[in-house]
């Protein structure tokens, strides 16, 4: 069975999502291991609870990102995890992080990339007048939020939407998809060629594949 760290940040609800999946059969995997860079991250609680191996790595006792990147793969490379997974995971990883899990690592992004890469993506959005805005599941590459897309998920935005009310509505879809493309990796489906998501056999197009 395929073996997964996850790396969080915050709640943890995804995590949450790829949890239940492992223990419902839906993901044929083991999550071995969370990592988290805040200690009072309440997604430490829910890995703890499921009886997973919980570690906080704090950027603060670190002199440098890189430091602390080194440390991060250290402590990650002893679970031989066959898939990295970010899950609310606000860092910025370095160039070095990201080659070692080269297409074994995976992000969650709240909104229709290319659109809105960074952090406020709904408040963006929402002052844009867009008509729909959603999440998108990637492979991590270099470029922030700008690896191959695998998934999409849209959701129509309303004039009386407030930012609170999109996360909520976004984050329902998230944890729809994003056990979704574990599973199709865990399988075997999935993979990153020369720089596409590649899925059976069918390199998906600059936008991934959307369900609505």
């Amino acid at each position: 069975m395929k073996k997964i760290v996850v790396l969080i940040s915050g709640s943890g609800s995804n995590l949450q999502s790829l949890i239940d999946g492992c223990h419902n059969g839906t993901i044929n995997a083991d999550i071995v291991a969370v990592v988290s860079n805040q200690s009072d991250a309440y997604g430490i609680i829910r890995a703890q609870e499921a009886g997973i191996p919980a570690l906080c790595l704090n950027a603060k006792n670190y002199l440098s990102r890189d430091e602390y990147d080194a440390a991060l793969l250290e402590t990650i490379a002893q679970y031989q995890p066959d898939l990295v997974v970010l899950a609310g995971f606000m860092r910025i990883l370095s160039s070095n992080f990201v080659k070692n899990f080269s297409g074994k690592m995976l992000n969650i992004h709240p909104s229709l990339l290319p659109k809105y890469p960074g952090l406020h993506t709904h408040r963006k959005a929402l002052e844009n007048g867009d008509k729909e805005h959603g999440t998108s599941v990637h492979f991590v590459t270099e470029e922030l939020d700008g690896g191959p897309v695998i998934l999409q998920a849209k959701i129509p935005l309303f004039t009386d939407d407030t930012e609170n009310g999109v996360i909520e509505r976004i984050k329902t879809k998230e944890h729809h998809i994003y056990p979704m493309v574990v599973q199709w990796f865990v399988n075997d489906r999935l993979t990153m060629i020369d720089g596409k998501a590649v899925l059976d056999g069918n390199p998906l197009p600059a936008q991934g594949a959307a369900v609505e």
